[in-house]
């Protein structure tokens, strides 16, 4: 017990916890501003103790699945993974599935906050160990459904993101980049991994998560790191290439910072109209339910977004001490809005999707849901229609579901990739299901 927390607070602080989350099941997720180029940001609301309301894992039962807008269709592509993340597709249609979750912990002391997260995670089903595996799907006939199965690599630190560019795959664990020589249709990694660089971990790693994406040449990597801190409480030296975009040269293997002041970025995209890097970024807690929208945006060369001194461009964050005028001048407002606490992890532009005109021109967003917000946001697949290279609209929901009339969560999205065959993948880490949603008119084609 810390010596400066008396135990009877505690104790009554925690009591208050745990009824207030006895009356989560009533809740359910609800319609919520903060979305788009401009949202609404309201007076920001300040909280010493933060507000933990999470939908409890529970899975699915048998048959159940999540509900796929109107005119899709929805099945299970592979069941009984553990805690599947993150999703890439392979040339030949093989698709690799990071079955991962967070590091081990280092003991990082007491604190109120700590209490409150450890609780979330328990309640969210993310406190179990991590199976530290990239598994290979196959569909050899063409049914949708994946009839094979292998293990291509294992004994892997948390890995996340991965990319195959001039025959090795990349894949991003929690401490390093690795890669892994490819040959098309390989089913199982033939060597050790390589490490090409170290990435920001250590004993205090507090968004674990990176993801990793080539460019089209291939002579360049990109990585996202996130925060040390909600607001850098933890001090900016923790931040060091962090709440960043990474550039690794494939050839030097020298790494320097591309885009920074992204608290907690995680899903990279290639905007096929205009070439640029679009990134799917998670905001900063405590200062209130509809604050601070999470978002998705380009990411430029040299340019700041904000954190930790200003969010959504330059509207400041008082709670950051000191302040850095100078760097609040510069934060670029980021491209559109994607609510508040929606824990906005997956990015893939529909580029090579066949889920009708609808969904022709646009991104694919998977929302894993808020675990801080008194209703719910997220949980759910959401597409965001482009027009001329940038957001045109409002969003659609894609999938919904993953939360049921108790309030509990039979499955929460991550990843999302586009399959050989134009269907939308979704990996789902509470139901550890990797959900396959098509076009209802169509069949599926081999």
């Amino acid at each position: 017990m810390h010596a400066g927390f008396p135990r009877s607070m505690l104790i009554a602080v925690m009591g208050a916890v745990m009824a207030s989350c006895a009356g989560f099941s009533a809740q359910k997720t609800g319609a919520i501003t903060g979305y788009g180029p401009n949202p609404t940001l309201p007076k920001p609301r300040p909280t010493l103790i933060p507000t933990v309301n999470i939908a409890e894992a529970k899975g699915w039962q048998k048959g159940g699945m999540p509900t796929p807008a109107k005119g899709l269709t929805v099945n299970a592509f592979a069941t009984g993974l553990d805690h599947p993340r993150w999703l890439h597709v392979l040339p030949n249609g093989d698709v690799l599935v990071a079955e991962t979750n967070a590091p081990a912990k280092h003991d990082e002391g007491f604190s109120l906050k700590k209490v409150f997260m450890d609780l979330a995670m328990k309640r969210a089903g993310a406190a179990t160990k991590s199976a530290n595996r990239i598994t290979l799907l196959r569909d050899t006939n063409g049914d949708g459904v994946a009839d094979v199965r292998r293990t291509f690599a294992e004994g892997l630190n948390s890995p996340f993101g991965m990319t195959l560019s001039r025959g090795r795959l990349y894949v991003a664990n929690t401490d390093a980049l690795v890669a892994f020589p490819y040959s098309n249709g390989q089913t199982r990694a033939t060597t050790p991994p390589e490490k090409i660089v170290d990435l920001p971990a250590g004993d205090l790693n507090h968004h674990w998560t990176k993801d990793v994406i080539a460019s089209p040449d291939g002579r360049k990597l990109y990585v996202t790191v996130g925060s040390n801190s909600n607001v850098g409480e933890n001090g900016m030296a923790a931040e060091k290439n962090r709440a960043a975009v990474l550039e690794v040269d494939r050839s030097t293997r020298r790494t320097r910072v591309f885009a920074s002041g992204l608290r907690n970025p995680n899903g990279l995209s290639w905007n096929p109209e205009t070439g640029e890097l679009w990134v799917a970024v998670n905001e900063r807690d405590e200062i209130g339910d509809d604050l601070v929208p999470d978002y998705m945006t380009s990411v430029r060369d040299g340019a700041f977004y904000g954190w930790p001194y200003s969010y959504f461009g330059q509207n400041v964050d008082e709670r950051v001490k000191p302040q850095r005028p100078d760097l609040v001048a510069r934060a670029v407002k980021p491209d559109y809005a994607l609510g508040s606490h929606t824990a906005s992890l997956g990015l893939t532009f529909s580029k090579g999707a066949s889920l009708g005109p609808a969904y022709g021109s646009g991104a694919f967003v998977g929302q894993h849901g808020s675990w801080n917000r008194s209703v719910l946001s997220g949980y759910k697949v959401i597409f965001v229609p482009f027009r001329g290279g940038k957001p045109g609209g409002p969003p659609r929901d894609v999938l919904t579901g993953f939360v049921g009339r108790d309030g509990k969560a039979m499955g929460r999205p991550v990843g999302v990739a586009i399959d050989r065959t134009g269907a939308l993948l979704v990996a789902d880490d509470v139901g550890n299901v990797i959900w396959r949603v098509s076009r209802a008119s169509r069949r599926v084609a081999g």
